[in-house]
């Protein structure tokens, strides 16, 4: 049984995490990546205590990453400039 139901407005992002967190009763924090949420994830569990608490989001805010990856993009190769010759 969860311990807690948490809106997902109410989590904090965390960079060094690269996941969302809210505070944990234990003093660590509740966990859950976006790769988590885009595959349909709900639990975010705490690495410390044995707790854990569904989250509570639109599953199709997440379903398309919103950052794109630049080693995904294709580099075309710059067309040359025409020159006038006289």
């Amino acid at each position: 049984m969860s311990y807690d139901d948490v809106e997902i407005e109410d989590m904090e992002w965390s960079e060094e995490l690269q996941a969302f967190t809210y505070p944990c009763p234990c003093g660590d924090l509740f966990q859950i990546t976006k790769e988590e949420l885009r595959l349909g994830e709900e639990i975010a569990r705490c690495p410390s205590c044995s707790l854990f608490i569904t989250v509570v989001y639109n599953p199709e805010d997440f379903a398309a990453d919103p950052t794109p990856d630049p080693n995904s993009r294709k580099k075309t190769p710059a067309q040359p400039s025409p020159v006038a010759v006289a």
